[in-house]
């Protein structure tokens, strides 16, 4: 070939080569993102797994709760840290079963909601660049062209031989924006899906723990209500 890729590359415009440096640092960054989301994400599911099915054979809340202590990078760690912090507020401050239920609930929910905020970090990177990676090398490949025709008027020849070396450089922003969008697109819907997946197990953990809170609340009634009898 008497063009090479390289040299394609060499031979574009300045503003052309910028564009494809920008789109290369798009790329590494991407790529970054997308290897340390997929170990994260991964463990995350892993762990909260291994954790409700530990918080569901628990004998009691006090020992569920502890059954979680000993993983604090779980998601469920976090998620039960808010719950227990209420549910101690809301009976200290001696509030009814029901009011402490309602309480604990919200304090779960909001558990939920930070603990998704923290794994859906960076993807709105990966789907910025898997949106506007495409345009840039558009971009690139329209300068190019611009540059190519203006290349042509000056040395007043239309001929194949003229024009296709500078098409050619230009059309390779395209490419690069193509080669750095899709790994970006296909990854960011893949953790999506694998994100809904946490968030459901999350739902579901917190769930178990409102009907252990439930149980707990009931199970103190019961004995206080002995106790008054006796």
């Amino acid at each position: 070939m008497e063009y090479s890729f390289l040299s394609l590359i060499a031979g574009a415009t300045l503003t052309v080569q910028l564009i494809m440096a920008l789109l290369v640092l798009m790329s590494i960054s991407s790529w970054a993102i997308i290897f340390g989301k997929w170990l994260s994400l991964g463990a995350a599911d892993k762990k909260a797994r291994a954790g409700h099915e530990r918080f569901e054979r628990a004998r009691d809340l006090r020992e569920a709760v502890q059954s979680l202590g000993g993983d604090p990078s779980s998601p469920l760690y976090a998620v039960a840290q808010h719950g227990v912090q209420e549910f101690n507020r809301s009976k200290e401050a001696g509030a009814s079963e029901t009011v402490v239920v309602d309480n604990v609930r919200r304090a779960l929910s909001q558990g939920v909601g930070q603990e998704m905020s923290r794994l859906n970090a960076s993807l709105a990177f990966l789907a910025t660049v898997a949106n506007a990676a495409p345009f840039i090398g558009l971009f690139g490949t329209v300068w190019g062209i611009m540059h190519s025709f203006h290349a042509i008027g000056l040395m007043k020849s239309a001929s194949l031989a003229t024009v296709a070396p500078g098409i050619s450089e230009a059309l390779i922003a395209t490419a690069i924006g193509l080669i750095v969008a899709i790994p970006a697109s296909v990854a960011y819907n893949l953790f999506l899906g694998k994100l809904g997946g946490i968030e459901t197990r999350l739902v579901n953990f917190a769930g178990t723990f409102l009907n252990r809170v439930q149980r707990e609340l009931n199970a103190q009634s019961a004995r206080t209500a002995a106790r008054q009898g006796a």
